[in-house]
């Protein structure tokens, strides 16, 4: 049993995604598993030889250069003896036998060696327009981090300091996807989208391993957030099953939605980001495209990648007003989307092809985008986040794929370079191309480990 986790110890830490590489490297590369010597008489429970491999240590991590802060997973609240005493287990005449006469069960070995990425990965950017911050969603080390909106990174540079990191296990974010800047006082939302189940909120001037100020525990896979604040509500995406849930503004702790929109009528499927027209009372959804109905076998399918557009009130199995869709749109597991309402424009972070497409809000069917922005000058790598800042007419990029944010004009067309570019790793570092890891399998053959993601 692999699983995805984190342990803080010893003021180092143990990698975020993917300490299971290591520990699997470790045991396919030789590393010897030995039965404990515990006993049943001492209440702790002993192993069984398997036949297969099995987790058998974990070590904090010696400093890495560019790793800027320590991190640890809001879930990792057991012990790692827990962990094991709970999967790792046996019993009887022959398996207390072999445990008496092996040695210890060690569970402080050093892994032969780790697949990780250090450096913060950005999911999400916001920009606060009364202090001028920008705020990069960590999704990597599990945080967020603020610069100043002019910051900029030399090329000679490693990378750019930020004035405040806001990470740790106290902060309860964890996958952490989609951030939002609340206009009136400042307060940071982010959405964690495949562990935790709850979206946490914080005041302006938080930092470092801080609690949140609210926390409201959302559905599982929650993904994109956008509100509306005159009516004071919450909208977010859920991933699988495909829906829109929307909370009351106030909502805290286990507090239900108000109402939910889901349904294959609605042709949600696999809906990431939400962006909303107040004044038009629309909501824009995108969708990669992979759907079922939940408990309902041979109802999963793909469809294409599409932008729906919804009534902003819309409940149950509502039909969409208009889908954007089809090969000339360019849509590739569009992410994040950013409503421009001063010039009626819907900008959405195109992932899969490194790409920001800018469509009219009006806009419907198999429609050509108004603008791109794509190219090798433009530093867009695996965008997933956007912002337009309408107070000094730029849009911001969050590059998953390069550990970067990238800013352009609000015009801006085409391969375009970035008037600026904030940079937390040295130039040219590409992310490391492995996301959610569920499991690892070794290819004797090719010498290669397989990772599904």
């Amino acid at each position: 049993m692999f699983q995805r986790f984190g342990i803080k110890k010893t003021g180092r830490v143990v990698a975020p995604k993917l300490i299971l590489f290591g520990l699997a490297a470790l045991v396919l590369s030789g590393g010897k598993i030995k039965p404990s010597k515990w006993t049943a008489k001492s209440n702790s429970p002993l192993r069984r030889p398997a036949g297969y491999a099995q987790l058998v240590s974990v070590e904090p991590l010696p400093a890495v250069d560019g790793q800027m802060c320590e991190w640890a997973p809001a879930s990792a609240s057991a012990s790692m003896s827990a962990t094991l005493q709970q999967s790792l287990f046996a019993s009887g005449p022959a398996a207390e036998a072999a445990a008496d006469a092996a040695n210890p069960l060690q569970i402080d070995r050093a892994p032969v060696r780790q697949l990780r990425d250090t450096y913060p990965t950005y999911s999400a950017v916001a920009v606060d327009l009364q202090t001028q911050e920008v705020y990069l969603q960590d999704e990597n080390l599990y945080g967020y981090k603020v610069f100043n909106r002019l910051d900029t990174t030399p090329p000679t540079a490693g990378f750019t300091e930020p004035k405040r990191v806001v990470q740790g296990i106290l902060t309860k974010m964890e996958y952490n996807c989609a951030l939002y800047i609340d206009p009136n006082n400042g307060d940071v939302y982010s959405v964690n989208n495949d562990m935790v189940d709850t979206m946490v909120v914080f005041p302006r001037q938080a930092q470092g391993n801080s609690l949140p100020k609210k926390e409201l525990h959302t559905p599982h896979r929650t993904y994109g957030i956008a509100l509306d604040e005159g009516s004071r509500e919450i909208f977010l995406t859920v991933e699988h099953p495909s829906e829109v849930v929307v909370y009351n503004k106030d909502a805290a702790g286990d507090d239900k939605p108000i109402r939910t929109l889901g349904g294959d009528q609605t042709q949600l499927a696999d809906p990431h980001g939400i962006a909303i027209d107040v004044k038009n009372q629309l909501m824009f959804v995108s969708n990669h495209g992979s759907y079922n109905t939940p408990g309902v076998s041979g109802t999963g399918k793909f469809m294409p990648p599409s932008i729906v557009v919804l009534p902003l009130k819309a409940s149950g199995n509502t039909p969409p007003i208009r889908v954007i869709t089809g090969p000339d749109t360019r849509l590739n597991w569009p992410a994040a989307l950013f409503l421009d309402s001063e010039r009626g424009e819907l900008y959405v972070a195109n992932d899969a092809d490194n790409s920001l497409v800018v469509f009219r809000e009006t806009d419907s069917g198999n429609v050509a985008p108004l603008r791109v922005i794509k190219g090798s000058k433009t530093g867009i790598l695996n965008p997933t986040g956007v912002f337009v800042d309408s107070k000094d007419n730029e849009v911001w990029v969050s590059n998953m794929g390069n550990h970067t944010a990238t800013v352009y004009a609000r015009t801006a067309d085409g391969d375009v370079a970035p008037l600026r570019t904030i940079r937390s790793a040295p130039l040219g570092k590409q992310a490391l191309a492995i996301g959610n890891p569920g499991g690892v399998a070794y290819d004797s053959k090719r010498d290669q480990l397989l990772v599904p993601n």
